[in-house]
């Protein structure tokens, strides 16, 4: 029976692994948060599963973690700062927040010797190229402290697969979106619009341009780059699409899923990038992960209407 560890499991990415591993009797799930960013409400479905463990505590407490983790199989790691504009005004969060937290848990799977590492990182890792696509070659040079940490936190990761024997699969997402998000372009637009559907701010110009993956595909892409990886100690996957779309073409994806009748008022601000370290244009290709089986359910598009009909509800 795999015992897996979720560091971060009630937010909106954890919550999603949470539910779709416990859809498997063999499994059992802890789920390990602070509830900073997640919610109880996120692990309803599970809530009276005896086979999900909720431990409410903070990564931070090395001491806390080391004593829970033990026992466990395979850990998901998604604790991190999840609102990445945050950084913008207060830099040292994806510090604290991030790379301090992914030291901290290899650092209590070497002491309580759990094996297998699941890291959430993210395609900020590669910085600004422009139209260039991105593979897992491709090279890393980050614009942003959240694009710093995840790298950082990749490091540590591969150190500690030479030094002390873990095997760990790194996933470097696209923009994921779905149900239970709680910051990010699409619920921000739904959250504006049912507040003052007349107008509509838009951080930078509008034609930042991205992949945006649903929940649904990335959990099932890091089970299958999990499971690829264990007769080696380390690899790195992106996690994508493969097609793009542009912020304004989610504004108006906003509209259509409101039902609004008069479009509102476009306002922009900030030039081409939303906040200080974004990425305004991200090209990234997960053929590497395709070609060992996994496929994208969704296009992008698809991903964001899927994800604003799910968070209509819940805003």
């Amino acid at each position: 029976m795999p015992k897996f560890f979720i560091t971060g499991g009630a937010g909106f990415i954890g919550s999603h692994f949470c539910n779709h591993l416990l859809t498997d009797p063999n499994n059992t799930v802890t789920v390990y948060d602070n509830f900073s960013s997640g919610h109880t409400w996120h692990l309803s479905e599970n809530i009276e599963n005896p086979n999900l463990t909720i431990i409410n505590n903070d990564v931070a407490n090395l001491p806390a973690l080391v004593a829970a983790i033990t026992d466990h199989d395979i850990v998901i790691h998604l604790a991190s700062n999840p609102d990445i504009a945050a950084a913008a005004n207060n830099p040292q969060i994806d510090f604290y927040q991030g790379t301090l937290l992914t030291n901290n848990v290899v650092e209590a799977m070497r002491q309580a010797n759990v094996p297998k590492l699941w890291y959430a990182s993210g395609s900020g890792v590669y910085g600004d190229l422009g139209e260039i696509e991105a593979d897992e070659q491709s090279p890393t040079r980050p614009i942003s402290t959240y694009g710093a940490s995840k790298l950082a936190g990749e490091a540590l990761i591969q150190s500690y697969t030479h030094m002390f024997g873990l095997t760990a699969a790194i996933f470097r997402f696209g923009n994921v979106v779905g149900a239970r998000q709680t910051h990010g372009v699409g619920f921000d637009f739904l959250r504006r619009l049912k507040s003052d559907p007349t107008k509509l701010r838009i951080l930078g110009d509008g034609n930042q341009s991205k992949t945006y993956v649903h929940v649904t595909d990335v959990v099932k892409a890091v089970i299958h780059g999990g499971e690829h990886v264990q007769n080696r100690k380390y690899d790195i996957f992106n996690v994508s699409t493969g097609d793009y779309i542009t912020v304004n073409q989610i504004a108006q994806a906003a509209i259509s899923t409101l039902g609004l009748e008069t479009k509102p008022k476009f306002t922009y601000s900030g030039g081409k990038r939303g906040w200080s370290g974004d990425v305004p244009v991200v090209r990234l290709s997960s053929k590497k992960l395709n070609a060992a089986g996994w496929s994208c359910s969704r296009t992008s598009l698809e991903a964001i209407t899927a994800s604003l009909r799910s968070m209509l509800s819940e805003i």
